[in-house]
Parts: C-alpha cells; sequence; structure tokens
C-alpha cells in the first residue's frame, strides 16, 4: 500500500468519526448541558475538521499535486509556506513502508457508509476498499 492510499484511508476514518461526532451534535441540541461543554464539543468538532483537511492535503500532497494548487484551494497565497506546513509530515508518511495493515478496517468503513449513504450522495458499493485496488 503506497503511503498516499494510507493517507486516504486515513482520512477516510477521519470523515467518519466527524460525521458522527456531528450527528451527536445535532443530537445534543434541546438537551441541557453547560454552556463549557457545548463549546468544548464544538471546538472538538472543529479540530477533527482541521485534522481531516490536514490529512487530505497531506494525501494530495503525496499524490504529486502541484503545491501552488494546494496553496490555491486552501485559499493561501504563498505555496512555500504551505509547502513547509506540511514538509514533516511528507516525509514522515512518504518513509511509511509496510502499512498493509491499516486497509484491513477499508471493508468496515465502507459498511459505514452504506449505513449512512443517502441518495444524493455518490452511489458506490465500495468506495474506500476499491483505493487497495490501485497500483
Amino acid at each position: 500500500m503506497t503511503p498516499e492510499i494510507l493517507a486516504r484511508i486515513t482520512a477516510a476514518r477521519a470523515a467518519r468519526d466527524l460525521s458522527d461526532l456531528a450527528r451527536q451534535a445535532v443530537g445534543t441540541t434541546a438537551e441541557s448541558i453547560s454552556t463549557t461543554e457545548r463549546i468544548q464539543n464544538a471546538r472538538r468538532l472543529r479540530q477533527m475538521a482541521n485534522e481531516f483537511l490536514d490529512l487530505i492535503v497531506l494525501a494530495e500532497g503525496l499524490a504529486g499535486a502541484e503545491w501552488a494548487e494546494i496553496a490555491r484551494a486552501l485559499g493561501r497565497g504563498d505555496e512555500a509556506t504551505v509547502r513547509g506546513e506540511y514538509a514533516e509530515a511528507l516525509s514522515e508518511w512518504s518513509a511509511v513502508t509496510e502499512a498493509e495493515e491499516a486497509g484491513a478496517g477499508a471493508e468496515d468503513l465502507d459498511a459505514w457508509y452504506a449505513r449512512h449513504r443517502e441518495d444524493h450522495d455518490p452511489d458506490l458499493e465500495k468506495p474506500v476498499a476499491d483505493l487497495l485496488n490501485r497500483h
């Protein structure tokens, strides 16, 4: 498994976790919880969204995307600064050589997607496991 595919699967896990947490936030809308708890929960959701974004940028960088395009997509002007922010993570992920066990959860992610998929979502049977068939 390539580092790019590993990063994409890790991003899919992060998206699943983010979605689950967002759904829980909707479920607590009418609950009587403290201001502190409500704000802390929202902050955690924002942190998870930032982690998801970082994983997507990492996967795109590992796939060879141009840093100018990544910087534009992030709404940032200085591609060198953006590349520098991700340089260490890219180096660490590029060095991954044995990550086959990371693909083991792909089927679980696909099953999660099937359970939560709505009509307007892509109609894919194995959106994560299909990554494992890339060369």
